[in-house]
């Protein structure tokens, strides 16, 4: 049974495989090196996220870019259509508006999410890390010692009556145990775990 030939065409005595990176390379010479339909449509779809995602920023940072008035427009009527086909139409829309911004103005929207990203992930690092010294304090006598080393400022004594609050209202009642219920989280316990939050966003 013969072999089914291959695909594809001779270039100066060398044969190019059909699909090829050879055969893309020599494609893209031919268009000039210009972006195929398949390149065009990532940006596209990649300019609208980034566009979408311009709405997740704090008013603050988004004030701070230089985006031209029809951009921010579209944004604003972005945010306003909940109908599924209108909101992928204005998708489209907002794209075609970011890809005639330039490089600089693309890549400071990028920097502004970025940085905001950044800033979110450290205030989850920071409240779970005040979370883990309330409990510390609350569940093991050695944590005020290590809390106070770390901690000189604090004020001891009202940071040992809350501990001693906090462990006080842990204690479930009666009633508690009969049901199976947890057992409460009183004043003392947001109130050192705010204590200790303010302590470590000061350091």
């Amino acid at each position: 049974m013969s072999r089914k030939p291959k695909k594809g065409y001779f270039v100066r005595g060398q044969f190019v495989a059909a699909g090829s990176e050879l055969d893309a390379e020599l494609q893209a010479e031919r268009s000039g090196g210009e972006p195929s339909k398949t390149e065009l449509k990532k940006e596209s779809t990649e300019l609208q996220k980034l566009g979408e995602a311009l709405l997740t920023l704090r008013a603050a940072a988004y004030e701070r870019l230089e985006l031209p008035d029809s951009l921010r427009d579209a944004l604003a009527e972005l945010k306003r259509i909940t109908d599924f086909e209108g909101r992928r139409r204005q998708l489209q829309y907002v794209g075609k508006l970011m890809r005639a911004l330039d490089e600089d103005a693309r890549q400071a929207i990028r920097d502004a999410l970025a940085e905001q990203q950044s800033g979110s992930a450290q205030e989850t690092l920071a409240l779970h890390a005040a979370e883990k010294w309330r409990d510390d304090l609350i569940g093991d006598d050695r944590a005020l010692g290590q809390w106070l080393s770390h901690h000189p400022s604090t004020d001891a004594q009202q940071l040992r009556a809350l501990i001693r609050q906090a462990r006080k209202d842990a204690q479930p009642s009666a009633d508690e145990v009969a049901k199976g219920q947890a057992p409460r989280r009183g004043r003392a316990y947001r109130e050192i775990f705010q204590l200790v939050r303010e302590q470590l966003e000061h350091e």
